[in-house]
């Protein structure tokens, strides 16, 4: 799906793979799962940067891409995925579509993915990229992300690509007991840490990772 863009896949590649060595005491291992690092290689970027952007679709960096909203850094992508231990049976939330990459990396491993965006115009071209690229695993759902999405829980693995001041009770309670949460956690401008939730058979949870990152706040209201 990266026809013509190989050579900067390639390259993108090794820059991810040299931060997540270089992270691994956050990350608790030093290389990525064969599987996110063949999904990451398969989607393709430049089809969700817009056009004006192209030239740069495959540096290791967050890009606009409107509505005050960015495309993750490919690095941040790749851990979140990786962090989730995705199987090809996985059912899997992602709070914040965005333009749709996170989605199509998921997509890439997991059986579903169920997205939800606040932003109806970030929505509708979403779902005309993921449909045009051919992901129909992927259900993009206008919503308040912080309820999660009730109606297809439980989930074996949620991810949250906008930070929170802490953890949406609704979506602790959608994880199904096994399942793993990855979400930001923090004030916008002030440090926020990347954390792993792991959900146990009798609901309680262990917390790991704590990695420093910088993402835009979860918003509630919809527009």
């Amino acid at each position: 799906m990266t026809d013509g863009y190989q050579i900067e896949t390639e390259r993108l590649m090794r820059e991810v793979a040299r931060g997540v060595a270089e992270t691994s005491a956050f990350l608790g291992k030093a290389r990525l799962d064969q599987a996110t690092y063949e999904a990451m290689k398969k989607v393709p970027r430049h089809a969700f940067v817009p056009v004006e952007l192209r030239d740069r679709a495959y540096d290791n960096r967050p890009l606009p891409i409107g509505e005050a909203q960015t495309i993750s850094q490919p690095y941040i992508v790749a851990i979140m995925t990786d962090m989730l231990r995705l199987t090809a049976k996985s059912r899997v939330l992602e709070v914040g579509t965005g333009c749709g990459y996170q989605a199509a990396v998921l997509a890439e491993i997991a059986a579903e993915v169920v997205s939800l965006e606040r932003v109806g115009a970030l929505v509708d071209s979403a779902k005309t990229r993921l449909a045009r690229l051919g992901y129909s695993n992927v259900t993009i759902l206008h919503a308040d992300g912080r309820q999660g999405w009730p109606a297809e829980a439980p989930y074996d693995g949620i991810i949250a690509t906008a930070a929170a001041q802490e953890v949406p009770g609704a979506l602790l309670g959608q994880l199904r007991p096994g399942g793993r949460l990855i979400i930001p956690l923090g004030r916008e401008g002030w440090t926020q840490s990347l954390v792993l939730f792991e959900k146990g058979a009798g609901g309680d949870l262990r917390e790991r990772c704590h990695l420093p990152v910088a993402f835009v706040p979860m918003i509630a209201n919809i527009r």
